[in-house]
């Protein structure tokens, strides 16, 4: 189902049982390309609410969902399942795996990879320029890694380059200017390991979705 004032520039695919709402737009043309110039690629049954506007080149698996007024930029690949809240914005060349969760009003910049099954709370900023308007900011920009099933709470930052190991858990309000262990639970600014998830009772069982 497609709302009638949706667009859909040249070189979208989009796979069956979609579901697209009011001024959505996917295939918006990159600075410098023509329209259709790169393929854009969504899988089956993808949700599509209003006001998401999707760059092209984007590579977008099965079962992908949006809030309100995403903004997805050019040349990112997203894996399956994945949801992007309400008002976030991915920026472009960004690697999502499959089963990630990022709420509302999060961003994502170039450069970021975000493993399988990751968390990623409301209003968390990632970063990636170290020394912003330096000379060489757009040269040495530093994606950060978010690795498989790892969650940032509401609210955090994550500076430029750092690495969040796998199944740790960043407090909400952290400031993370260091690399996180797998399975640490940090919290503060400058974020400092506090815990272990294996000391939390709600983590002793498998985790479920949320």
């Amino acid at each position: 189902m497609r709302h009638p004032t949706c667009v859909l520039y040249a070189g979208v695919e989009i796979g069956a049982d979609a579901r697209i709402g009011a001024f959505v737009i996917v295939g918006e043309p990159a600075r410098g390309r023509a329209e259709g110039e790169t393929i854009t690629r969504i899988g089956a049954r993808a949700v599509l609410r209003s006001h998401t506007v999707i760059y092209d080149g984007n590579q977008i698996g099965d079962d992908f969902q949006t809030g309100h007024g995403a903004l997805i930029r050019e040349e990112n690949h997203i894996g399956h399942r994945v949801s992007i809240g309400s008002h976030s914005i991915v920026e472009h060349h960004v690697l999502i795996e499959d089963d990630v969760r990022i709420h509302s009003n999060a961003f994502v910049p170039e450069f970021s990879v975000l493993e399988a099954g990751c968390w990623i709370g409301p209003c968390v900023v990632v970063t990636n320029a170290r020394y912003p308007r330096s000379p060489r900011a757009k040269e040495t920009l530093q994606g950060v890694r978010i690795e498989r099933n790892a969650r940032v709470g509401a609210g955090a930052i994550l500076l430029p380059g750092v690495r969040i190991g796998a199944e740790a858990l960043v407090g909400a309000g952290a400031v993370v200017t260091h690399d996180v262990p797998a399975r640490a639970v940090v919290v503060g600014n400058p974020a400092r390991v506090m815990n272990s998830v294996d000391r939390i009772p709600a983590y002793y069982e498998q985790d479920s979705p949320g």
